[in-house]
C-alpha cells in the first residue's frame, strides 16, 4: 500500500505538520539555549567584574603579600594568582560563587609554599617599597595597591601605581632588597586621560 499525503486526510495531515512544527521548534531552541551559557549580555559581565572585585576585596586577613585576579569566561569565572594561606583561595572561591548569576568558579589561585626566609623577604620588602619616601603614599589605602608575591626568594609585583616613574622606583627598591633571587615587574599604569 502506498501512503502519499492526499491519503492522509486533512486531519491526519494538520497534526503531522504540528507535530514537525513542534519538533522543529524544540530542535532550533537548542543553539539559542547554548548560546546563552556561553554569551552573557555585556552588563552582566560587567556586573560580575565589580562583584567579583568587591567579594576579593573584601576578604579578611586579604593583604599586600596576595594577588588574586580573574577572567570572565560567559557565566563563569576562573580565579587566578596567589596566597600566603590555603584558607585564602577557597575563601576566594566561596565568596565568588554567591554572586548571583556565576555558575561556575575554577579555581587556579595558587598557595605559596611557607618558608621563613620568604616571611623575612616580605617584611623587608614592603619596608623598602611602602616606607620610601616617593612611594609612601601608596601605603595609605587599606588595600595595598602594590601586591608583593614572594615565592622562594623570587618576586612578583602586581597591582596599579600612578605613573611608569612609580612603577621603576617600585622595581628598584625590590632589587636592592638583599636575597632577592629576581623581580618580574607586572605593575600597571593606568593611561593618561587627556584634557580636553
Amino acid at each position: 500500500m502506498k501512503c502519499s499525503y492526499s491519503n492522509l486526510g486533512t486531519t491526519n495531515l494538520v497534526n503531522l505538520v504540528f507535530l514537525l512544527g513542534t519538533v522543529l521548534s524544540a530542535f532550533f531552541a537548542l543553539p539559542a539555549t547554548a548560546q546563552k551559557s556561553s554569551q552573557p549580555p555585556a552588563r552582566f559581565t560587567e556586573r560580575v567584574q565589580k562583584e567579583v572585585i568587591h567579594k576579593i576585596l573584601m576578604l579578611p586577613n586579604y593583604d599586600a603579600f596576595d594577588s588574586i585576579s580573574f577572567r570572565v569566561e560567559g557565566y563563569n569565572v576562573v580565579l587566578l594568582g596567589y596566597v600566603t594561606q590555603p584558607y585564602l583561595k577557597s575563601d576566594a572561591e566561596r565568596a565568588v560563587k554567591k554572586i548571583e548569576g556565576v555558575e561556575k568558579v575554577e579555581n587556579r589561585i595558587e598557595v605559596l609554599p611557607l618558608s621563613p626566609n620568604d616571611d623575612r623577604l616580605r617584611a623587608q620588602l614592603f619596608r623598602a617599597i611602602y616606607g620610601y619616601g616617593p612611594l609612601q603614599r601608596y601605603a595609605l589605602p587599606p588595600i595595598k595597591p602594590i601586591r608583593i608575591v614572594v615565592d622562594r626568594g623570587h618576586v612578583i609585583l602586581e597591582g596599579v601605581v600612578d605613573s611608569a616613574m612609580d612603577k621603576n622606583l617600585a622595581n628598584i627598591r625590590a632589587n636592592g632588597v638583599p636575597g632577592v633571587f629576581s623581580v618580574t615587574n607586572n605593575l600597571a599604569v593606568p593611561p593618561k586621560k587627556s584634557k580636553k
